[in-house]
């Protein structure tokens, strides 16, 4: 687990540089409606051998690794913080999805169920020895009891989504707009968000325009807008 990052107490709606393990201990059993969790996967860089080094993968490596140990830990807080009925939006890569690799993040979970999956156009030529990635998942995992009526309120978002994210914010962002449709999707005004792995901000971005909460932080940068 990556050493913390500061001592002071977890701050609502805001930019902060903290271990995202210390913030979800930190919450309180079912305070969360919506957990988002973007992890930096090592097991795809270590099977393909493409590795994070070099100058043209400086800026991945500038981002600290999470092993398959440390996405566990984070899964099972995920799970305790979560509302029941409430959802975790885990972005995935091909690699994790096609040899079932991400089961192995919820060994150790009882109420979390993988409901749906979205696949994201990034509209970038990536990396890969035969086809070259260019896409993103987004499992749709839900606390049990499963339901999607008064849970899930938009039924007019489809599995596929090709938007463009700004990169110059972070090497790995989200699309923005995406991200602000499912919150309005699985929330509701004034629910709870947590981001512990929050990147470019784009979910507190998203919180502060559709009048969510928002709880998050990153290892690199803590400073407010």
């Amino acid at each position: 687990m990556h050493g913390l990052k500061g001592g002071a107490r977890p701050q609502m709606n805001a930019r902060q540089q903290m271990d995202g393990y210390r913030l979800l201990r930190s919450l309180k059993d079912e305070s969360a409606a919506l957990v988002i969790m973007d992890p930096q996967y090592r097991a795809v860089l270590d099977k393909m051998k493409l590795g994070n080094e070099g100058t043209r993968q400086k800026r991945r490596a500038e981002l600290p690794q999470m092993s398959d140990h440390d996405i566990t830990l984070f899964v099972e807080q995920i799970q305790r913080v979560l509302q029941p009925s409430g959802h975790l939006l885990m972005w995935v890569d091909k690699f994790i999805i096609a040899s079932a690799h991400h089961l192995r993040y919820f060994n150790f979970t009882t109420w979390l169920r993988t409901v749906d999956l979205l696949a994201w156009d990034t509209q970038r030529f990536g990396m890969g020895k035969r086809l070259r990635a260019a896409t993103e998942y987004l499992m749709i995992i839900q606390k049990e009891p499963t339901r999607a009526k008064d849970v899930w309120h938009n039924n007019s978002i489809r599995d596929f989504c090709s938007e463009k994210a700004d990169r110059e914010l972070h090497q790995h962002a989200k699309p923005m707009e995406l991200t602000k449709t499912l919150i309005l999707a699985t929330t509701r005004r004034g629910d709870l968000v947590v981001d512990p792995c929050a990147g470019s901000y784009s979910t507190l971005r998203a919180c502060r325009e559709t009048g969510r909460n928002f709880m998050g932080c990153d290892l690199i940068g803590g400073s407010d807008e």
